[in-house]
């Protein structure tokens, strides 16, 4: 048996006597964590030492990097058109929440401009809704893509979403299981390394996060998520991938829907120039970082929304992997409206309280492996802000199993606060946005 450069006991120690990891300590723990030389409990053990000590920029960094190198590298740096056009890749990510369905338009709006975006995407699981999940909504349309056929599509269309290959930063896959049943989950540095260390892998010039803070999102207190936000943008901008991010709220679900099929069908009207303002907004913000990134910058966004360049873009995008884009969306076969207990000012539609209610309807999945349904979901006709009246309809709730509509009625009623004009919300959307330090 070859001899081990380090111990498992004395990284772990270093870590929770407060000590910096050295670069050569970093790589032997990733490496030999991936091919099983640590146990389980020694790395759980670390995680908590990471969790309550913290990492410096500089370990964060290296940490990273190990992760990447456990697995293979995307390259599109010879990526090119048909002609022969050379084209610059960029890539969003989303640190997920209700109604986040801005993939679905974002993508083929910035490759209407002739830049190539690579969206390796996952799927939903709890209160959040999985990218891949809406898109399956669509008759035929499929996520698995080998690397020959992504490649040819960015050259082809310019935007691909499909899942990520099990090649990439493998490393990950194991933290990120073990972090979730150690309660080590919220550690910024391992939040920020496994988000970062498949987006990287992934080979994109360049990268816009979107990281949302508020009820609905995976971090609720604003200073988190600014620490979370600056902690990414620093690892990329070290592996040389110019990142910014933007902040946004997510104490309200985005848009008027949480599901599969009805995102895709808001995100189609999008598409087609019209659509929530919300959901238009955040769209055209982040394709504007995404397009300046690539280096095109004074070009009208919202204009290619209204025109039909961006919908050309999403229906050959979407044919491309097999799906129908003039089919029709699958639709539950039960409803049930939530109205108005009062008249006055919608001052709160909880999203995280949506985000369960859509889950618990069939739209998402509590384990890996669960199936969703297509058309389940909450359809919302009103946002924070408005004004109802009492018995007035604020949220439709879809499900093809009727048994779980008592709990989902609960959770969106418990969702909605009714309040005066004083009450009024701030109804802000971007926070701030976040460039390299």
């Amino acid at each position: 048996m070859a001899t081990e450069e380090f111990s498992a006991v004395e990284v772990i120690r270093a870590k929770r006597d407060g000590a910096e990891l050295s670069n050569e300590m970093i790589d032997w723990t990733i490496d030999a964590y991936t091919r099983g030389a640590i146990a389980e409990e020694q790395m759980s053990a670390l995680n908590m030492a990471i969790f309550f000590q913290g990492m410096n920029r500089s370990e964060i960094s290296r940490w990273t990097a190990a992760m990447i190198n456990s697995g293979e590298r995307m390259d599109f740096s010879t990526l090119a058109t048909a002609s022969g056009k050379k084209l610059a890749t960029t890539d969003k990510h989303s640190t997920g929440g209700v109604g986040d369905k801005i993939t679905l338009p974002l993508a083929p709006l910035v490759a209407s401009f002739g830049v190539a975006v690579p969206q390796l995407s996952g799927r939903g699981l709890g209160h959040t809704g999985g990218t891949l999940d809406k898109l399956e909504a669509i008759p035929g349309w499929r996520a698995n893509l080998s690397n020959e056929e992504l490649f040819a599509q960015l050259s082809s269309v310019g935007a691909v979403i499909c899942a990520a290959g099990a090649g990439l930063a493998p490393a990950d896959k194991k933290l990120y299981a073990l972090r979730d049943v150690t309660a080590t989950v919220e550690a910024i540095p391992l939040i920020a390394s496994s988000i970062m260390s498949k987006k990287i892998a992934e080979g994109t010039g360049s990268l816009v996060l979107d990281v949302k803070v508020g009820s609905g999102a995976f971090m609720k207190d604003e200073a988190m998520a600014r620490e979370l936000a600056e902690t990414m943008v620093n690892l990329g901008t070290d592996a040389g991938v110019n990142t910014v991010a933007l902040l946004t709220n997510m104490e309200t679900p985005l848009g008027l829907t949480a599901g599969n099929a009805i995102e895709v069908e808001e995100s189609v009207e999008v598409l087609a120039g019209g659509g929530p303002e919300d959901v238009v907004e955040l769209t055209v913000a982040l394709a504007i970082e995404m397009l300046a990134g690539a280096g095109i910058r004074d070009v009208d966004v919202r204009e290619a929304l209204k025109n039909g360049q961006a919908m050309d873009s999403w229906r050959a995008m979407i044919a491309a992997q097999g799906g129908d884009p003039d089919a029709k969306l699958p639709v539950a076969k039960e409803s049930h409206t939530v109205v108005a207990p009062a008249e006055g000012v919608l001052i709160k539609l909880d999203a995280m309280d949506i985000g369960l209610a859509a889950w618990t309807l069939g739209a998402g999945r509590a384990r890996k492996e669960d199936s969703v349904q297509a058309g389940a979901g909450v359809r919302m006709h009103v946002k924070p802000g408005a004004l109802v009246r009492g018995g007035e309809p604020i949220a439709t709730l879809l499900t093809d199993t009727p048994e779980k509509m008592t709990r989902a009625i609960e959770l969106v009623e418990r969702a909605i606060m009714i309040g005066s004009e004083s009450d009024r919300p701030d109804t802000r959307l971007i926070l701030d946005r976040i460039a390299a330090s």
